[in-house]
């Protein structure tokens, strides 16, 4: 009986001990439980960059590779061959039309043309006698003193002196072109090049080395290239006679050297680059743009006036559509989509937005919808400026 009661004992005492440690193993769990519950913070603010949408104007340009092209290059030659004996300008002197550049020794030009008017002078006087002679001749005829073919023959000698007097007279005129053509004048307003020829040398007639060269920078020109795929929203603008604007860039694209309008599209389109050309014209008053200066146009097509204006940087893009976030009052973010109208740089206008609400423009890449953001703070260099639209 002793020895069965004392199994019994060991029994409860061992179940004892086991719900004890259960209950210690459960008050130890539901109290790490409720300092973890205790304990839990909420997920941090992601840090972004916002700007507010606002209502204005946006320009849209067509951009495109252009070159400063004179309207007028002339290569400055001698029509005549004689020596140099006179250079009237200086190098990168900016010359009028009709100014004096250089003088080919004119003597044997003077003398041809004095030999041509001394033979105009004597073959005149021979016209004149003949035509005297013909009045007698007239007057025989008419009292039959003489026989008809006698009168045509003095008739025919007049004429010949008429025909010989003629001849002189141009070559009279054909001297005195070559006695002009030794001085030599500019053809065109504009700039001179370095001089090519020097004093005391003999030039040719239209030779292949010319004296100088004359460049015309006031207007100038620029010739770029616009895609074939932009030419829908070129041309209906251009044939209704509306002066389309072109700005002149620099290489980098940070400053505009020039304004002036377009003047011209090529006939045809180039099959290997899918391009056309375009001319634009400029004052140049200051020659800020400068021959075969490599230049960035940009052609304004036309101005969307009063429309939704965000940062470009604030669009982005999923499988389906283009979206913004948008930062609600509550300091979270919604994803809303829209519709971009244009895009000009860093600017786009677009649809969907309202004046004045928060889209991010950096800090994406946590980013969802609902989450809690923390706006930072534009540094001084990053500010717009005071008055910024």
């Amino acid at each position: 009986m002793q020895n069965e009661t004392k199994p019994r004992k060991s029994r409860l005492v061992a179940t004892i001990l086991v719900v004890i440690a259960l209950g210690a193993g459960y008050l130890v769990i539901r109290r790490g439980a409720g300092e973890t519950v205790a304990g839990a913070r909420p997920a941090a603010a992601v840090p972004v960059s916002t700007a507010a949408a606002r209502l204005g104007n946006l320009d849209i340009y067509i951009d495109g590779l252009g070159t400063v092209t004179p309207v007028s290059t002339i290569a400055v030659t001698s029509r005549v061959v004689g020596e140099l004996t006179q250079v009237a300008f200086q190098e990168g002197q900016i010359v009028k039309k009709g100014d004096l550049l250089a003088v080919i020794d004119p003597r044997p030009y003077e003398a041809a043309l004095m030999q041509a008017r001394g033979q105009l002078a004597r073959d005149q006087a021979m016209l004149s006698n003949a035509r005297l002679d013909l009045a007698r001749y007239d007057d025989a005829y008419k009292q039959h003193a003489i026989p008809e073919q006698e009168r045509a023959t003095q008739q025919a000698v007049v004429d010949g002196d008429t025909g010989t007097v003629q001849l002189d007279q141009g070559n009279v005129e054909a001297a005195q072109v070559n006695l002009d053509y030794t001085r030599i004048v500019s053809p065109i307003d504009g700039r001179v090049g370095l001089r090519q020829v020097d004093p005391g040398n003999i030039v040719q007639a239209n030779g292949t080395v010319p004296l100088a060269t004359i460049t015309q920078l006031q207007p100038i020109t620029v010739i770029f290239t616009i895609a074939e795929d932009r030419l829908g929203e070129v041309l209906p603008e251009s044939s209704q006679g509306h002066p389309l604007r072109v700005l002149a860039l620099d290489r980098a694209q940070q400053k505009q050297l020039a304004s002036g309008t377009l003047l011209t599209l090529d006939n045809q389109i180039d099959p290997a680059t899918g391009t056309v050309k375009a001319r634009a014209v400029f004052a140049n008053q200051a020659n800020e743009l400068f021959p075969n200066q490599f230049v960035n146009a940009r052609l304004l097509i036309k101005t969307l006036e009063q429309v939704d204006l965000i940062p470009s940087a604030a669009v982005q893009m999923n499988d389906a559509q283009r979206f913004v976030y948008i930062v609600k009052p509550d300091g979270t973010v919604q994803s809303r989509p829209v519709k971009v109208t244009a895009v000009d740089g860093e600017t786009a206008a677009v649809s969907g937005v309202q004046p004045g609400e928060n889209v991010v423009t950096d800090g994406f890449d946590r980013l969802q919808p609902g989450m809690k953001v923390s706006v930072r703070k534009a540094s001084a260099a990053s500010a717009p400026p005071a008055g910024a639209p």
